[in-house]
């Protein structure tokens, strides 16, 4: 039998990360929660050091086909359908507990994104969406002159 060290604080953080998914980032939010399909696939969001946002998005077993992303009104869609094992049929399981059936995630754009430059990228498992932000939304350094 292995011994678990018993952490209080463990089930708050993860309240604290299942919340956070809820309510999305201020400057990217979640969409409609309840527009969602069967099951919610976990993302990271951040920003690169060249200004670009960047969604990774956990999608594990799952091919190039199965997986849509579009742009459209200011809206980021992911969209997509994770099938069962097609070598294993539905009545020969014993557990299921990894989701599977179609997905939908959806995120509000920042006026400074680029929608035009949106490019995204599948590998093992992992779709990582970059959003470059326009020129004009990118910091940039002012030279100050002395006046003699």
């Amino acid at each position: 039998m292995t011994i678990v060290r018993f952490d209080p604080f463990r089930e708050f953080a993860a309240l604290q990360d299942r919340m956070n998914r809820l309510f999305g980032d201020i400057s990217l939010r979640d969409e409609d929660v309840s527009r969602r399909g069967t099951w919610v696939p976990a993302v990271d969001i951040y920003e690169t050091e060249n200004h670009d946002l960047v969604i990774k998005a956990e999608l594990p077993e799952m091919t190039r086909e199965d997986i849509e992303v579009t742009v459209e009104n200011s809206t980021l869609t992911l969209r997509g359908t994770r099938k069962l094992p097609a070598d294993v049929t539905e009545d020969r399981f014993r557990r299921i507990e990894r989701s599977y059936g179609d997905f939908n995630r959806s995120f509000t754009l920042q006026n400074t994104v680029d929608a035009a430059k949106v490019s995204a990228e599948y590998k093992n498992g992992v779709l990582v969406v970059t959003l470059p932000f326009r020129e004009e939304a990118k910091p940039r350094t002012i030279n100050v002159e002395v006046a003699a």
